[in-house]
């Protein structure tokens, strides 16, 4: 798949061919749901915690006598029916993690990017750089490029002042291709890659490499 590359100007410059099994690969959008699900799985806390009757601070003492009151016999107002007590299989620490292989993880992010170019949502640009970190040009290279749609910057490297630039921006985020993952790809309407983040991407999603890590981790399991 060929597509324009611009400038930060919004002027086509050259054009670039996409790699067709990274941006067209099988779509699996069952195989997305999975790696998204993992993934909001994965960043829960569960530090969520109830005190069960035997964790709550109130008096062990039997609050009335057994018989002649009238009412059912209770000896403790730590039980689940009082107001104070204890919170019958309430929720405990736990972890939330899910696993899912590497293979599996990286397929996803591959149906993930041929969606979007297929969808002509991916922007390639030569290069994107800034002297000092400026909002306001930043807005205004977003708004040429991709006309205020909420957007995914990605980054071959740390960049110091481009990160600072967007990280204001609501509809914008700066992400460095190495740290490319399926709820931003599928959390943003419009993916813009400088010619230096595609060849990141191009060195850990193609399907050579993939396949020879694949084997490696098998190798080492």
């Amino acid at each position: 798949m060929e597509v324009p590359v611009y400038n930060m100007s919004g002027e086509e410059v050259s054009n670039v061919e996409l790699p067709a099994d990274i941006f067209e690969a099988k779509i699996n959008r069952d195989l997305m749901h999975q790696s998204l699900v993992r993934q909001l799985a994965n960043k829960r806390l569960g530090t969520h915690k109830a005190k069960g009757r035997s964790e709550v601070n109130r008096s062990t003492k039997k609050i009335y006598r057994q018989k002649g009151t009238g009412n059912a016999r209770h000896g403790s107002r730590r039980a689940p029916i009082f107001v104070g007590g204890g919170v019958a299989h309430g929720p405990l620490p736990r972890s939330y993690e899910k696993k899912m292989p590497r293979k599996m993880r990286r397929a996803a992010l591959r149906s993930a990017l041929s969606v979007k170019a297929g969808n002509g949502d991916i922007v390639v640009l030569d290069e994107i750089s800034m002297d000092v970190p400026k909002t306001k040009e930043m807005v205004a290279v977003m708004n040429r490029l991709v006309a205020g749609e909420s957007t995914l910057l990605l980054l071959a490297e740390r960049d110091k002042n481009v990160e600072l630039s967007a990280r204001n921006l609501p509809d914008l985020k700066a992400l460095r291709a190495t740290y490319l993952n399926i709820r931003d790809l599928l959390g943003y309407n419009k993916i813009v890659m400088p010619l230096a983040a595609l060849d990141v991407i191009n060195s850990f999603l193609s399907s050579e490499d993939f396949f020879d890590d694949f084997e490696d981790a098998e190798e080492e399991e």
